[in-house]
């Protein structure tokens, strides 16, 4: 078996194991950067890029079909959906090859292909295999992310492979799902249910928590509920999946004490889990926590001195945006002053329509966190903007703390909320208060000047 010695081992490509390997290297650390399948992760593969072209091309739908609100007529809107997901592929594919080709022109780094495993120690290195070569490592950094998590469904394991989809596969398709239920009610099936009932799909959602999007405020997920039931997808929620079985022309999901739902396919979407069962954690002393995580601190190191866990593996917030940050925590503990920890401020988006861009605290999480709030609010059909586009749907919410009035977190439910919610994002990063937003010039007519009218009317109990 070959030995090389390396500097740093990074166990997959993705938005945290990329940008760290190419710091490295620039820093004159030989860096081996393993990846078993293709580089970029999920973002790239079958994530953010293709499934956010594929959102372009359904809401283009929905408008065409809207068109005459705005005076334009469109007599007949047809989906290519073999077309739509060939867009998609291609953007993935796209953005891989050129990852791919930077990769090849840093030197010190090198892309390794294939599965590594750590394999104990050889003296003060690492030594993982992959394949029939050996790397020794002064210091590892893992970053394998997650895949979909099966739920204990029985009958699941009997359907046949091409009824059943999920966040890793539905790019594979060229022909829309007839009828498709979503198991879970979370982002991944919020954004495909809706897209796909745009493109013609009959959808339901099957959720069996009380309510979609449950971590959102109880009015942010009744909205998203009221907007998905407006353009005919179906949603149960408290609904458990107990059963399901094949028919002749799909599958029949039996629902506990509610009868079944019948469809020609099931999307799962019911959580996700971390890959870590095959790297051979034990053999350097280190265990998975409860839903297969890593564990780390607030630098990403974990308990074994020496390896590091970045991105979607060490559990937490499990988006592309909080993997590349988790890049330059750990530049800066491996190359700087370590200053830079994972204390920060998280935001993220579900890009349905309306989008709903959040940051910081809910509601509901700063009253059980003891703060004494303001809440302010201002509903789209208020916004001069919102009315103008014809995107009236939804609100933004922004919670404060009385007396400092600093802002705890916010909601832009709305027309570009993942946008209109920066504006809080770097109010909480600047340590600013309402105020600051308050004395500033907004642009008329824009969704921003929604957010500062939401900040002006904040109010306390």
């Amino acid at each position: 078996m070959a030995t090389t010695e390396i500097d740093t081992a990074i166990v997959g490509a993705g938005q945290a194991g990329v940008p760290l390997a190419r710091a490295l290297a620039r820093a004159g650390r030989p860096v081996a950067l393993v990846e078993r399948n293709h580089p970029g992760g999920s973002c790239v593969n079958w994530g953010c890029t293709p499934s956010k072209a594929m959102i372009a091309s359904s809401r283009l739908a929905a408008q065409a079909r809207r068109a005459s609100e705005w005076g334009i007529r469109i007599p007949r809107v047809e989906v290519d959906f073999a077309a739509v997901m060939d867009r998609a592929r291609g953007m993935a594919e796209g953005a891989r090859g050129e990852l791919e080709k930077s990769l090849a022109s840093e030197a010190n780094l090198r892309l390794v292909r294939g599965h590594a495993r750590l394999d104990g120690r050889e003296g003060e290195r690492f030594r993982l295999r992959v394949g029939d070569e050996a790397l020794l490592a002064r210091q590892v950094v893992l970053d394998t992310g997650t895949r979909s998590a099966r739920p204990p469904i029985e009958g699941l394991d009997d359907l046949p492979p091409e009824r059943l989809m999920d966040s890793e596969t539905w790019i594979e398709r060229r022909d829309l799902p007839e009828r498709v239920i979503f198991l879970g009610g979370g982002t991944i099936a919020l954004e495909t249910a809706q897209a796909w009932r745009r493109f013609g799909a009959a959808v339901a959602i099957v959720e069996s928590g009380p309510r979609l999007a449950e971590r959102e405020d109880e009015e942010v997920s009744a909205e998203l509920r009221e907007a998905l039931e407006a353009e005919g997808v179906s949603v149960r929620c408290g609904a458990k999946a107990t059963r399901v079985e094949p028919t002749a022309g799909g599958l029949r999901l039996h629902i506990e004490g509610a009868g079944a739902l019948e469809a020609t396919h099931l999307f799962i979407a019911t959580g996700r889990q971390a890959n870590t069962d095959d790297l051979g954690l034990d053999s350097v002393g280190l265990k998975p926590g409860k839903r297969s995580e890593i564990e780390v601190d607030e630098r990403l190191r974990t308990a074994v001195p020496g390896v590091f866990a970045a991105g979607d593996i060490r559990g937490g917030g499990q988006f592309t945006h909080t993997a590349y940050d988790d890049s330059r925590v750990l530049e800066s503990h491996l190359l700087g002053d370590g200053s830079r920890t994972t204390e920060r401020v998280l935001p993220y988006a579900i890009f349905t329509e309306p989008e709903l861009g959040r940051v910081g605290m809910t509601e509901a999480q700063a009253r059980e966190a003891g703060h004494r709030v303001l809440v302010g609010r201002q509903p789209m059909t208020e916004s001069g903007k919102a009315r103008e586009i014809g995107r009236t749907r939804g609100f933004i919410k922004v919670v404060a703390e009385a007396g400092s009035r600093r802002i705890l977190g916010a909601a832009a439910l709305c027309d570009a909320g993942s946008e209109v919610v920066q504006l809080f994002i770097e109010l909480m990063n600047a340590g600013a208060t309402a105020d600051t937003m308050l004395g500033a010039v907004h642009i008329h007519p824009t969704l921003g000047e929604a957010a500062k009218n939401a900040v002006a009317a904040l109010r306390g109990d």
